[in-house]
């Protein structure tokens, strides 16, 4: 054999190299090629900023799905579904639990309150679902035990309040938080002194020790912080006992699940695109990843094994609290929307500002998550209106602006470019198919479909 300098190659002691072929092992044998995943997830996110239907889709899907998971946020955000005409509203339960053969799996990437969880169950079981009594009493919910979902504790809830009367004293304006611990809960997990699940069903002492220096933590922090420490603790080793079954080890089930025989695994994001930590409209953002990112690092998923990815899109816009919105109707147009659209939040109650559909807002959440289709949801709150306007290009000082802007100060500065489209003056709400809509209407669907280059679902 010759080496680069065409001599023969020579061991370290200058004598020739021998190569004796291993035992068992085939002197050639081609590339080996990577095994191709046996399932992949399918992920349904929010393409706007939450809001957009989320929950109906997922209830859709999961009507057949084995597994249904939730990977990111907490309960500072809502899905409803409606069943036999019975509404149900979910916060950190995945909607999939309506579906009796599913198992609905908590990921590590939820910050988890444990008497919002419990409550949850026993309040939609209250509305008639008999199979909701076992859902936090077996297998059919489990939560991640490996890698762990952090908890959030009262005090948690009580600093989020705090910090946004600070914001409102010190800058006049808040973030419009939901004031359900969830930053906090991410803070304490960032600064690596948060408690997980695991902690919680392990050992207690243990436990009330480090509950205790946190809570503390917080008290120095802020000396105004009052919570009941004592009554929260009793509180928590109560749920110990029923949380125990639950846990399981979230990398290998998902692990197991990915590469074993035939599942439909579904992913239901939480919030939207542009509430994303890194990717929205910061800072009136939440304190997780809702984009594609969140399913890997919150469920412990290869990104090889993430399927399908639907982006859920309202047929107009709308935004809880403050923040930019381009596209926003502060008149009659805006509160025709907000009334016939029922534009209140899930978990806060607070009515919905609303506006036209913003293309260039979506195209971004595209850029970002890559939707394989888009579902288009609410279109026939737009039945009544004889001109659709759809935002199509941001200008800044009469100039356009290449991509979605991520300097907050420009998104309140820009003028928007709106195409108008015909209405279609009549009603979509009986049509179950594409064929059975208006031609406007179908023309309306076409236009989205082609300007974002993603067919609809």
């Amino acid at each position: 054999m010759a080496n680069i300098n065409g001599r023969e190659n020579t061991s370290l002691n200058g004598e020739p190299v021998v190569k004796r072929p291993r035992e068992g092992v085939p002197q050639e044998h081609p590339l080996r090629t990577p095994k191709e995943p046996q399932n992949k997830v399918t992920v349904v996110l929010g393409a706007q900023w939450g809001d957009e239907g989320k929950g109906k889709v997922v209830d859709l899907l999961a009507m057949d799905a084995d597994i249904v998971c939730r990977c990111q946020g907490g309960n500072n955000a809502g899905h409803t579904v409606v069943v036999d005409s019975v509404e149900y509203d979910f916060h950190l339960l995945p909607s999939g639990v309506l579906n009796k053969k599913a198992i609905s799996f908590i990921g590590n990437g939820v910050v988890i309150h444990l008497p919002g969880l419990f409550e949850e169950a026993e309040k939609n079981l209250r509305k008639g679902k008999e199979f909701l009594l076992k859902v936090l009493s077996n297998t059919r919910v489990l939560i991640d035990s490996l890698v762990c979902p952090p908890v959030v504790f009262n005090f948690h809830q009580a600093v989020d309040g705090i910090q946004e009367q600070q914001r409102q004293q010190q800058e006049g304006k808040n973030l419009g938080t939901t004031k359900k611990g969830i930053g906090p809960a991410y803070s304490s997990k960032a600064a690596r002194n948060g408690l997980r699940v695991c902690d919680l069903v392990s050992d207690f002492k243990v436990f009330e020790e480090k509950f205790r220096m946190l809570a503390e933590h917080f008290r120095t922090m802020y000396p105004n912080l009052n919570v009941d420490i004592d009554s929260e603790l009793k509180q928590l080793k109560e749920y110990t006992e029923r949380l125990r079954p639950l846990v399981t080890d979230g990398v290998y089930f998902m692990h197991k699940a990915l590469t074993g025989p035939s599942k439909k695994i579904l992913v239901e994001g939480a919030n939207a695109a542009l509430l994303d930590i890194d990717f929205g409209t910061y800072p009136f953002v939440t304190s997780s990843n809702c984009t594609v990112g969140g399913v890997c690092t919150g469920l412990g998923v290869p990104p090889s094994y993430v399927g399908r990815v639907y982006g859920v899109v309202k047929a107009y816009t709308t935004r809880v609290g403050v923040g930019a919105f381009p596209t926003e109707q502060d008149n009659e147009t805006g509160n025709l929307l907000q009334s016939r659209g029922r534009e209140f939040g899930v978990t806060t109650g607070r009515r919905r500002r609303c506006g036209w559909l913003d293309l260039i807002l979506v195209r971004y959440a595209h850029m970002v998550n890559g939707f394989s289709a888009i579902a288009l949801t609410k279109l026939d709150i737009l039945d009544t209106l004889p001109e659709i306007k759809v935002a199509v290009a941001y200008k800044i000082n009469g100039q356009p602006l290449p991509s979605f802007p991520a300097n907050m100060d420009v998104l309140t500065q820009v003028k928007v470019e709106y195409e108008t489209l015909p209405g279609w003056c009549c009603s979509t709400e009986t049509a179950r198919s594409f064929e059975e809509l208006p031609v406007q209407a179908q023309n309306y669907i076409r236009f989205i479909e082609d300007f974002l280059q993603v067919p609809g679902l």
